[in-house]
């Protein structure tokens, strides 16, 4: 266990180097994924329902082989060699995405790669901590920050360079911030628990426990409400790409922003908003007022749908929506994604019995996968229907997902 001081919000320093770590990752993950829809329909001259559900099959399968990858690190590799192997797949996958004919197999090979290495970075950061150290609370928001860090850069660098000189630039610069990761962690080995730089010590310290029945029903349930959920929010880098391609002003003065750019706000207003949504949890939790998790979630679930009925109505409105109205509608979303994903993903890392920690961290991407799928079926209908209609029903996807969690809540509450 790592005691060194604190060095990102008063945090381990071990916390800054997974952080910095997930940054450089996610920078490769959004990066491809920031060009994938535009490089499908107007460079391989994909059809736009067959590239949806390409997107919608490449993303679930990306956190799909977490599963398979948790398992693995928890009884053969250990984190951290599951985390350089998994990370040099993905390297050589993106380096893969920059010529054309290995279009498919390169998705693949990120997807394989992605598998060994996703569940095994947030597994580690419980084991930063002492037993009972309330910082741990809060540590999955400050490393989620590092998700969009990576993300928000992604799409200015990435999705700039694939835009003004070509596809393939912006695919090895993405190749290239996955290298940029593996380095960090293995620079910051020093700082990482022991579990995670001995396998052996982590396979052979405890035996694994079983789950309790009423955790394992309790994080079924929460898994089940994210799939629906997912459904609705992971349009925003398909079908609300295209729009915002088509159905935004994307005029500032003489100049007009690149579409790939307003991938970016997101996890721009993801670092702006954290830090006093922390300290306002931290004061309401000081006072005693603690949010149980579920019911946070739905409250993330409902806003999320506020911002698609946004979208509705500036559709029915009839002509292209001013760009300011695309960066309202993502700093709503933003803001009810901060309630709802950071706090499945701690929750399922917290609830993991002795010696199934990545396993359980895997699961919740599990649900990601499913969510994905149903995202890419979902983004089938926007060819087919009015887009106004469209955002309604994204709108009812999210808020179907808010009531879902409110009664597990209220099912947690009462059995517990």
């Amino acid at each position: 266990m790592t005691t060194s001081g604190g060095t990102w919000f008063g945090q381990p320093k071990g916390l800054t180097v997974l952080f910095l770590t997930n940054m450089w990752e996610q920078f490769s993950y959004y990066g491809m994924r920031a060009l994938l829809v535009y490089y499908m329909t107007r460079q391989l001259m994909l059809g736009q329902g067959h590239a949806s559900l390409v997107y919608g099959t490449y993303t679930a399968c990306a956190y799909f082989t977490p599963i398979l990858g948790g398992v693995i690190a928890d009884r053969f590799l250990g984190k951290r060699r599951a985390i350089v192997i998994g990370g040099s797949v993905m390297a050589l996958g993106h380096f893969m995405m920059t010529f054309e004919p290995l279009f498919y197999v390169a998705l693949g090979t990120i997807a394989i790669g992605n598998g060994l290495f996703l569940p095994s970075l947030p597994s580690q950061i419980d084991d930063l901590y002492e037993p009972g150290d309330p910082r741990v609370g809060w540590a999955y928001n400050v490393y989620y920050v590092g998700v969009n860090i990576g993300g928000f850069l992604a799409p200015l660098i990435c999705g700039t360079l694939g835009e003004l000189y070509g596809w393939h630039w912006g695919f090895g610069a993405a190749g290239i911030g996955m290298v940029a990761g593996l380095c960090i962690y293995l620079w910051g080995q020093r700082y990482l628990p022991e579990q995670a730089r001995h396998p052996a010590v982590e396979r052979h310290a405890a035996p694994r426990a079983r789950f309790p029945r009423n955790t394992l029903l309790l994080l079924v349930a929460v898994a089940l409400a994210v799939t629906v959920f997912r459904g609705a929010y992971e349009q925003v880098g398909n079908t609300v790409a295209l729009w915002a391609d088509a159905g935004v002003d994307r005029r500032a003065g003489t100049a007009m922003i690149p579409m790939t750019w307003f991938q970016s706000l997101n996890p721009l207003l993801v670092m702006l908003m954290t830090p006093p949504l922390l300290a306002w949890w931290r004061r309401r939790a000081e006072a005693g007022r603690i949010e149980r998790p579920a019911r946070k979630m739905a409250l993330g679930a409902l806003v999320v749908g506020g911002a698609y009925l946004l979208l509705a109505m500036l559709e029915a409105a009839g002509s292209p929506a001013h760009w300011l109205w695309l960066a309202l509608f993502f700093a709503i979303l933003t803001f009810g994604e901060l309630f709802i994903l950071p706090t499945g993903l701690g929750l399922f890392a917290r609830l993991a019995p002795e010696g199934l920690g990545t396993t359980t961290v895997a699961a919740w991407y599990l649900a990601t996968f499913a969510g994905s799928l149903f995202a890419g079926l979902v983004g089938t209908l926007w060819s087919g229907m009015a887009h106004s209609a469209y955002f309604l029903l994204l709108a009812a996807i999210a808020g179907a997902a808010a009531l879902l969690l409110r009664l597990i809540d209220s099912y947690a509450r009462t059995a517990g």
